[in-house]
């Protein structure tokens, strides 16, 4: 199978590197904006690619079965279009980290521009027209998110505002954490996790389980626990106990709308996702993919706890 990986950094090299060095070997070509060195050991083609150019976007896209994006904004919108127009079977747009229906379908605060909207909205007109298909991938939260050099070590999470070590729950180097314990309804806050490297075997999984029988949206994850847990196995792992900011469910849109006027973005992305965690956008209570590797005589994956990746990451 030929597929085309959009986005040579972060997550992209993550996944092309994963089907590379696959059992059932794919071809696998890589779209860049710049050429990337990283790759010159690999059997990885990198294409230079400008994504203002549809014509020269849609020919290097023919002959390729499966598009897997991490590119975002106008630039995936232009992406879809061409991977149609040449004929690609299966879209996998960069939406990696919540669950389709907590999404809003407009005004999403986490979605600038609307653009991860607009990118659905697209992929559905031409499944619904007989074209392309889609498959959303949601892992809950990436755990490298609570890595001491942030998302922005791994090449991710720039376009949030939130990359920086200690912006969404945890700050491990000084051990803290600021948190929503209960949900408007009284329950515990939960949030499922997946490590960046359990992301990409689970991706490489399904392409062996075939992409023509994918579903929609498949959900995966690697832990799933309380946010008061979260807390409570860094304190037991670092043997230190954490100064804990609890935060109230009725106090963040206040707040978000307050950062919001006062022109702290920041602040604003930190709230807008700590209110997306309480609304259950990272939680879920069945893992189709790892249910449908599990059922699977030829596939596995084994993908790491919270406790597993911070002694991995931290030892």
């Amino acid at each position: 199978m030929r597929i085309a990986v959009a986005g040579g950094a972060g997550l992209g090299y993550f996944i092309a590197k994963a089907l590379s060095e696959a059992p059932d070997a794919h071809s696998v070509v890589v779209l860049s904006r710049y050429n990337r060195t990283e790759y010159a050991e690999l059997e990885v083609q990198v294409l230079v690619t400008n994504y203002n150019d549809p014509e020269a976007l849609e020919f290097s896209l023919r002959g390729v079965e499966l598009v897997i994006s991490v590119v975002r904004g106008a630039e995936q919108l232009a992406l879809i279009n061409a991977a149609a127009s040449a004929g690609v079977q299966r879209f996998v747009p960069a939406e990696f980290e919540g669950r389709l229906n907590k999404r809003p379908s407009r005004n999403d605060g986490l979605d600038n521009g609307d653009y991860a909207a607009q990118a659905r909205s697209l992929l559905r007109r031409h499944a619904e027209n007989g074209g392309m298909r889609y498959t959303v991938f949601s892992c809950g939260v990436l755990m490298e998110r609570f890595h001491s050099s942030g998302l922005a070590g791994f090449g991710m999470g720039h376009s949030s505002g939130l990359s920086e070590p200690g912006s969404y729950l945890l700050d491990l180097p000084n051990a803290t954490a600021e948190i929503v314990e209960k949900n408007d309804k009284g329950h515990s806050v939960r949030i499922c996790m997946t490590s960046v490297y359990d992301v990409a075997q689970f991706v490489v999984a399904a392409v062996q389980l075939n992409p023509r029988t994918w579903q929609s949206e498949y959900t995966m994850r690697g832990d799933r626990m309380s946010l008061r847990d979260l807390v409570g196995v860094c304190g037991q792992f670092f043997n230190t106990p954490f100064r804990i900011d609890y935060r109230q469910s009725a106090h963040l849109v206040p707040w978000v709308s307050h950062y919001s006027q006062q022109g702290d973005y920041e602040s604003m992305a930190k709230y807008q996702r700590l209110l997306a965690t309480v609304q259950g956008r990272y939680e879920f209570g069945t893992a189709t993919l790892n249910e449908a590797i599990e059922a699977s005589e030829f596939v596995n994956v084994r993908a790491m706890t919270f406790r597993e990746w911070l002694v991995n990451i931290y030892n």
